[in-house]
């Protein structure tokens, strides 16, 4: 397993400007960062490619739809500008030298009708991911889709659902990934919901359960860890938190996290954290 860090414990906006947080996250000891995106137009991803390279860390992405875009929206348009959009997703993604994309790309966080998930809905996910075969294989690309918890999505929310979805698309390169933050919420075990993923789990948010560094909550990292060790798992782990800098107003934590957590010290206390529950992760 590689430890990674989120930049969103820094800003929801990655800039150029934030390629100078490497050097210092190379430097504390981690192994990869992954960018947050929103439009994949905006990132300066040779730049990013490059800034990466330089400083050997492995580039991860979260892309989260904007609201435009829905792969479940009943009108079949907006279905197909979803698709196109996540397209430009995996191109920039694999433009920036990662080769993993993950994030809740069902649906915009927060679409929310007031029904259950219906079948024509589930065809529609189904649909959109089988649609995106040929961008993986051309970019050699993973997809991991995120289940997200009952505030922020109706239609996945659990382990299950998320590999009842893969298994109906069928594509070796999408899987699952889990965040800690969602699975508290939505799973009863969470080690035993990863086990049950398998070989479907692609990719892991470790994230506390207020979102604050690891270790201060209460999520089960020991067993978690323990778990995915007996599942095989060799992906990444990727301390997702928010911290706070009142220079970043376009941090997830700057209303809400903890004034006195920079977002540097919530990635170290994180990696420390871990790499104490095993020495071998890194």
């Amino acid at each position: 397993m590689k430890i990674g860090i989120s930049a969103f414990a820094w800003t929801t906006r990655f800039t150029d400007t934030h390629l100078k947080l490497l050097p210092e996250i190379r430097s504390m000891g981690f192994s990869a960062m992954e960018v947050p995106m929103f439009n994949p137009e905006a990132l300066s991803t040779q730049r990013i490619r490059d800034a990466f390279e330089k400083n050997d860390l492995e580039c991860t992405v979260c892309a989260i739809l904007p609201k435009p875009f829905n792969p479940i929206s009943p009108n079949q348009r907006v279905r197909d500008e979803s698709i196109s959009h996540l397209v430009r997703c995996v191109q920039a993604s694999a433009a920036m030298g990662s080769k993993i994309l993950g994030g809740p790309l069902f649906a915009p966080i927060g679409y929310l009708p007031k029904h259950r998930p219906t079948e024509r809905e589930w065809s529609w996910a189904v649909e959109a991911f089988r649609r995106l075969e040929s961008v993986l294989d051309s970019t050699d690309m993973t997809l991991s889709i995120e289940p997200v918890n009952r505030s922020e999505t109706f239609f996945l929310r659990t382990a299950q659902e998320a590999k009842q979805l893969c298994e109906r698309i069928g594509n070796p390169r999408i899987g699952v990934t889990i965040d800690t933050f969602h699975a508290n919420i939505e799973e009863k075990d969470i080690s035993a919901a990863m086990r049950f993923l398998g070989t479907h789990l692609r990719h892991v948010h470790a994230s506390e359960n207020d979102r604050g560094p690891l270790g201060r909550g209460h999520i089960p990292f020991g067993e978690i860890i323990q778990s995915l060790q007996q599942i095989g798992y060799e992906g990444y782990l990727i301390i997702e938190g928010f911290g706070h800098d009142p220079r970043e107003k376009h941090s997830p934590g700057y209303l809400w996290a903890n004034v006195d957590v920079t977002p540097e010290q919530l990635a170290l206390e994180g990696l420390q954290y871990l790499s104490r529950l095993d020495p071998k992760v890194g």
